[in-house]
């Protein structure tokens, strides 16, 4: 199948399980979906964006059942939460998929019966073992102690009849289609991970149960319920518009980008590509597994009591402050530790100190020196040819970290204008321009270098903080960034003619 040539940014998050409460693990991943959502908009590229909730298996039905209620009632309870949260969190999904709708049913039983076409499902009798927490199948030489080696609760043996998936058939076109695409598995340790476990056996895969009634039923055969994973990851091809918009899907499909958290990779990284494999469809472009976070060093733990609720967080500490410090605290790939005064302490000396200080004090000089009028710019001055070129340099870097999904450095790359645009100040003294009249075609040259600076700043910060980038713009008396996306925006010598306008402090200092 060859991918369309209007192909459309298709960016995607897991379907969270609706067996509990968002917690910053969920806001980590859908926030830096989000980013890269946005910021493929912003360059003028049409986007879809995904997320959504995973709703079925024996885990949902054991819960409901304990609570006195349905399944459909407890799905119906949690999906708000998440649904609510991405409100809360400022998350510009364009779909939100569940997997209880009516069309997920569709697209699972037309993806099972292609594969079952391909000859690749067949019926057996399965027996080992199965964690219920994880949704995972383990062989006796898997188990630690009898227990489940991700979470370590007791795994339960299991022996029934059940629909076996050959997945075993296609290890060596795994093997080397990874390959063959070296950024399919991100990061590097990640795909060096699915080599490893792919150089020994892979087994086929169960993809039935009959032990329980929530779930997606096979076609022709109900009294066995599809595995939640075949059911889940179908999907990323339900809301593309598989089957019943073919012409939509595959102007959609593959994804390009996959972002997951470390412990769904083998999931993503070797069920899914096989059972694509199996139905003879595109691989997604890129999977993506990101760290975990610890809280003040310590594993999150319902238990302990040591779990952030991130809409408590950004209640008290502001959502562009909270998605500011996810993305900018550690590398994207790695764990990270959260703590209430680290995020202070970048909100007061990043946000407050370098960026927020940077614009007051330039619309007060504004206001002060031109009337709020804003200075037109002047290509030959030597003070524009130098901010010139560095918001060139600041460009192509941001280009590729987003495209690496590097976010710190995307930042970091960003924070070279802030830096800059505070020395030139401390450098230039506009205060000392303004006394002496001989020097006014200067301050001009240097308020407008500084303004403009400001201008691409709201540009490059607003996937990461799009409220406080629409901020910046209104007191820069500019459009906001996404009334005119596409590649100029980001161009040297874009401000507009116009008025400055001050407003509050873009980040008041934390206490």
């Amino acid at each position: 199948m060859t991918i369309a040539e209007n192909k459309v940014y298709y960016v995607t998050t897991p379907i969270y399980y609706v067996n509990d409460v968002p917690h910053i693990g969920h806001a980590y991943t859908t926030v830096a979906a989000d980013v890269v959502a946005r910021y493929q908009r912003l360059k003028g590229r049409e986007v879809f964006f995904l997320t959504g909730t995973d709703e079925h298996g024996q885990k949902i039905e054991k819960t409901a059942a304990a609570r006195g209620m349905s399944a459909r009632e407890l799905v119906d309870e949690v999906v708000e939460r998440f649904r609510h949260l991405w409100q809360v969190l400022n998350i510009s999904n364009d779909d939100f998929i569940r997997t209880s709708e009516e069309r997920h049913y569709r697209a699972v039983h037309a993806f099972f019966e292609k594969v079952r076409a391909a000859g690749k499902i067949y019926l057996g009798h399965y027996e080992d073992w199965y964690c219920v927490p994880c949704e995972t199948f383990w062989t006796e030489n898997q188990l630690h102690d009898g227990n489940c080696p991700e979470c370590g609760r007791p795994a339960e043996k299991v022996k029934e009849e059940s629909y076996f998936f050959a997945m075993s058939s296609y290890r060596q076109q795994l093997l080397d289609y990874i390959d063959e695409h070296d950024d399919f598995i991100m990061p590097k340790s990640k795909r060096n991970e699915i080599l490893g476990f792919l150089r020994e056996e892979l087994r086929d895969l169960s993809i039935s149960r009959c032990s329980f009634k929530w779930g997606i039923p096979v076609p022709d055969d109900p009294k066995h319920v599809i595995y939640v994973w075949f059911d889940a990851l179908v999907n990323y091809l339900t809301a593309a518009g598989y089957p019943d918009d073919m012409e939509r899907f595959n102007r959609l499909w593959p994804a390009d980008v996959h972002l997951i958290g470390k412990d769904i990779l083998r999931f993503h990284a070797v069920y899914w590509p096989t059972f694509l494999f199996a139905a003879d469809l595109p691989l997604p472009r890129r999977v993506f597994a990101h760290g975990w976070w610890t809280v003040e060093g310590e594993k999150m733990s319902k238990s302990v009591g040591n779990v952030v609720d991130p809409e408590a967080v950004v209640a008290e500490y502001g959502v562009d402050g909270f998605r500011y410090f996810l993305l900018r605290e550690v590398p994207f790939g790695l764990d990270g530790d959260f703590s209430r005064e680290a995020l202070k302490g970048r909100i007061n000396s990043e946000l407050a100190n370098d960026l927020g200080n940077l614009l007051s004090r330039t619309v007060s000089m504004v206001k002060k020196y031109r009337g709020r009028k804003l200075p037109a710019a002047d290509p030959d001055g030597e003070y524009y040819r130098e901010f010139k070129l560095l918001n060139d340099e600041v460009l192509k870097a941001v280009d590729a970290a987003v495209a690496d999904l590097a976010f710190n450095r995307m930042l970091t790359a960003i924070w070279r204008l802030v830096e800059k645009c505070n020395r030139f100040i401390d450098e230039r003294a506009p205060w000392a321009l303004a006394r002496d009249e001989s020097r006014a075609r200067e301050l001009d040259e240097v308020l407008y270098c500084v303004l403009e600076s400001l201008r691409l700043l709201s540009c490059y910060l607003y996937p990461v903080m799009p409220e406080k980038a629409e901020q910046m713009a209104l007191q820069l008396g500019q459009p906001a960034p996404m009334e005119n996306p596409g590649a100029g925006l980001f161009a040297w010598g874009g401000l507009a003619p116009g008025e400055s306008a001050k407003g509050r402090p873009l980040f008041p200092r934390l206490e």
